[in-house]
């Protein structure tokens, strides 16, 4: 009913043998998502660290760069300058944007089973959210 292909593929013959392209390994894939979660958590974190200056917020964001400094073989991450915060951010979107990076990296970690990054995230999870509940409760 059908003719057997006689010639190869020309998706074979495109893509060649598979040491054309690096491959990683699942945990390297981890790594480097994990390092681009927490790079964006610590750019929000350096804008709330300019609207509101705090020691906490300090730590917090030099932990964060030092694990992404980590994650990333030792080369450190771009900062943010503390004077080049935007005059129009709300505290209020820039806190519910780090929660949610918080939650997304803590996934990572807890998949690839980084304990250090992981009570780093749920602790700057519990202080966004702690950050949020007066003001949200006041909009209501």
């Amino acid at each position: 009913m059908y003719e057997p292909i006689r010639t190869k593929s020309v998706h074979s013959t495109m893509a060649g043998t598979t040491a054309d392209f690096p491959h990683r390994s699942r945990e390297e894939e981890l790594d480097i998502q994990l390092a681009g979660h927490l790079a964006a958590l610590l750019a929000v974190t350096d804008e709330l660290r300019a609207l509101a200056p705090g020691t906490e917020l300090d730590t917090a964001a030099d932990r964060l760069a030092e694990q992404v400094t980590r994650l990333r073989g030792g080369q450190a991450p771009v900062r943010v300058p503390v004077t080049a915060a935007r005059p129009s951010a709300r505290p209020a979107a820039l806190h519910r944007r780090a929660h949610t990076l918080a939650g997304r990296a803590l996934v990572v970690a807890a998949s690839r089973a980084d304990t250090a990054v992981a009570i780093l995230t749920a602790e700057r999870m519990d202080a966004h959210a702690a950050a949020l509940e007066p003001r949200e409760l006041a909009s209501r």
